[in-house]
């Protein structure tokens, strides 16, 4: 497939088999695909997603996306959790994740060509990754039972706020089972996506894509009819051609 990606990638979840891939080792801006790194961090550090967290003055200096979190607030890790994936909070993010830590995961997730310096995508120098990095990265998150159910999540109210996810391929292909969006003007639009059929998980990443919907729909329907899982021998039974 022809894809208006500067970077692409589509990757077998299960064996880490590359289906598709366009200078998906150059290192880019990413955006607010960044988040899943800090949900993934967050997820792993908390032991209860009930837990209420104190919103401190410097959680609510920044800029683009927000909660709206006031100094004060009691809210819950949960609550931050789906306010950073589905609204893509800016505020959500500084409130739940540590750059150390989103660095050293990444250092253990093999990402080699990825560093953080912020845990909301804003336009960092130093802040950056690849298509092939975050394809790993998305993997991760879809074996995190408390981050793949909420990037699956087309909304959700919990306390006084409603968030609305801005994956509209949850609605718009078949199978997707969610992941995160992103932009800035100077990264352009970003996209980390993961779709499933037939047993087979799909995880693909697109780095500044002016037509990333179309793109990763066109990935995915490639994907799946082109290298579809196929079940070879089956445990505790004859093999015979």
């Amino acid at each position: 497939p022809s894809v208006s990606a500067a970077s692409a990638i589509l990757v077998d979840a299960e064996s880490g088999r590359v289906l598709y891939e366009k200078d998906a080792h150059t290192r880019r801006l990413i955006a607010s695909t960044t988040k899943l790194m800090t949900a993934l961090v967050a997820a792993e550090s908390c032991i209860d997603l009930g837990e209420n967290v104190t919103v401190e003055y410097a959680d609510t200096r920044t800029e683009g996306s927000s909660l709206y979190l006031q100094v004060g607030e009691q809210i819950t890790v949960e609550a931050l959790l789906y306010g950073l994936l589905l609204h893509s909070g800016n505020d959500a993010a500084l409130v739940l994740a540590f750059v150390e830590q989103m660095n050293q995961k990444a250092r253990e997730l093999g990402m080699a060509d990825s560093h953080f310096e912020n845990p909301n995508g804003l336009n960092a120098d130093g802040h950056y990754s690849t298509a092939a990095d975050m394809a790993r990265l998305g993997i991760a998150c879809m074996e995190n039972e408390t981050v793949a159910k909420i990037v699956a999540t087309r909304s959700i109210t919990l306390g006084n706020r409603t968030f609305v996810n801005h994956n509209k391929l949850l609605s718009q292909y078949e199978g997707c089972v969610g992941m995160k969006t992103g932009y800035t003007q100077l990264a352009g639009r970003t996209l980390v996506s993961a779709a499933r059929r037939d047993g087979q998980l799909l995880v693909c990443v697109t780095l500044s894509d002016p037509d990333d919907w179309r793109d990763h729909a066109a990935l995915f329907d490639y994907g799946f009819s082109t290298y579809p899982r196929q079940v070879l021998a089956t445990r505790n039974r004859d093999f015979r051609m």
